[in-house]
């Protein structure tokens, strides 16, 4: 019997696991059950991708870089890479934006709506305004600072300094081009074999990825707010997903246009990411995924994708700007603010950095948001208002974030000449029968 695909497995978990929670929240212990017994099995499998992710950017980041063999290959690579991220981001800030000025989603919050919302969720808030106030008072080349990490030994302890890793990750790979071939060689056969173990720990981790997904869906379900307030909160959900929805069909028509990969082709490769980056929140532990299906179904070789994917996961976050866009203006609308054209240009300008600076792990959007508030002169109690349907819209822009990295890895390789035109795939023969 043919094995069933990765992302089909890993639906059957997510719609197995919602069900499942359904079904044991009509008991009084249900959602006591699956927050002890079930929860954190979700916990670990994200933990375990977590593991990895720091090991696999020093791996894959060094070797990508050493095997470029020549220092003006990168800096062409890595100038085509950042303008690359950041016109991406750009645009989806300017999406999101259109959608909420078209859909005005603001203007279905009653006054008494927004005053429940803000009751209940105004503790979180504080927190995320007491994390937002530190980054403001940074100063002005604090996030370049930040960048040079004084430890790598505590840097590549959090996940949030990827940043801090992916400096040294290349700074060491530039060494290894300067310094002698024959001096570099061990090194680099070393960083070969460490990253080939990584890989197959990931195909091991990926075995139990249905079963994490179920345990991460089925706690979701019994952990959200009530339904009362996620039907308030429902024309500002779907606009944030339609934005979401025409990013995604954005990524898809520049890789068509420029690569001439059918949207079929990049929509089956990178759909187990997908999937994965939908389960976990965390572009960081969707990462080894992103890399494998990059590599080994879209087609680009490990030279670009080992560079610009680990970059990706760190600084382009579209999916993120594109709700922050949506937000600030959601809550202004709520508040009966009207925004000038000015006031928005700034929030694309704001959204577009506050992305690159926002960590690859579940929530960090939701701080960076708070700046933007500010920037725009909105009220920062406002964003007590989208904390019940935060989760579930974590998890979207999480998966167009993955979208945006694999899009782009296969834009960087078509220039480079670095894109298979038949890469690897499994069942390569019926993916074309027709």
């Amino acid at each position: 019997m043919k094995k069933l695909a990765l992302h089909w497995q890993i639906i059957i978990g997510m719609v197995a696991g919602v069900l499942f929670a359904l079904v044991l929240s009509n008991f009084s212990w249900g959602p006591t059950f699956i927050q002890d017994w079930i929860k954190p099995f979700g916990n670990i499998f994200i933990n375990a991708l977590k593991l990895i992710a720091v090991p696999l950017i020093l791996a894959s980041l060094i070797k990508g870089v050493s095997d470029l063999k020549d220092i003006s290959k990168l800096s062409q690579m890595g100038l085509r890479t950042i303008l690359t991220y950041v016109l991406t981001t750009v645009i989806a800030v300017s999406i999101g934006l259109g959608a909420v000025n078209l859909i005005k989603p603001g203007h279905s919050i009653t006054e008494e709506t927004r005053e429940e919302l803000i009751a209940n969720y105004d503790g979180d808030a504080e927190l995320k305004r007491k994390d937002a106030q530190k980054q403001k008072e940074a100063g002005p080349l604090q996030a370049l600072e930040d960048i040079v990490p004084s430890n790598i030994v505590g840097a590549a302890g959090k996940n949030e300094n990827m940043l801090q890793v992916i400096f040294f990750a290349i700074f060491f790979g530039i060494g290894l081009i300067l310094i002698p071939e024959k001096q570099a060689q061990p090194v680099k056969d070393f960083f070969d074999g460490f990253n080939e173990v990584i890989l197959k720990m990931i195909d091991i981790i990926m075995l139990f990825a249905p079963y994490g997904v179920f345990a991460l869906l089925a706690a979701l379900v019994v952990e959200s707010p009530s339904t009362d307030l996620f039907a308030a909160l429902g024309m500002y959900t779907l606009t944030v997903i339609l934005g979401l929805l025409l990013m995604i069909c954005f990524y898809i028509l520049i890789v068509w246009l420029f690569t001439k990969r059918s949207p079929k082709f990049f929509v089956d490769g990178i759909s187990p990411a997908q999937l994965l980056a939908f389960s976990t929140s965390s572009s960081a532990a969707t990462l080894p995924v992103t890399m494998e299906r990059v590599e080994e179904h879209l087609g680009v070789e490990k030279e670009v994708s080992s560079f610009v994917l680990p970059i990706g996961a760190t600084i382009n976050m579209d999916g993120t700007s594109l709700y922050q866009a949506v937000a600030a203006v959601f809550i202004a609308q709520a508040f009966g603010m009207d925004l000038s054209l000015g006031a928005q240009l700034g929030i694309i300008a704001t959204a577009t950095l506050a992305s690159i600076g926002s960590a690859a792990v579940p929530g960090a959007g939701m701080v960076m948001l708070v700046i933007v508030l500010a920037q725009a002169g909105i009220p920062e109690a406002g964003l007590a208002l989208i904390f019940a349907v935060d989760r579930p819209l974590d998890m979207c822009r999480t998966t167009v974030n993955v979208t945006g990295d694999a899009s782009v890895s296969m834009l960087v390789a078509k220039a480079v000449g670095k894109l298979k035109d038949r890469p690897f795939v499994k069942n390569w023969d019926d993916h074309y029968k027709k």
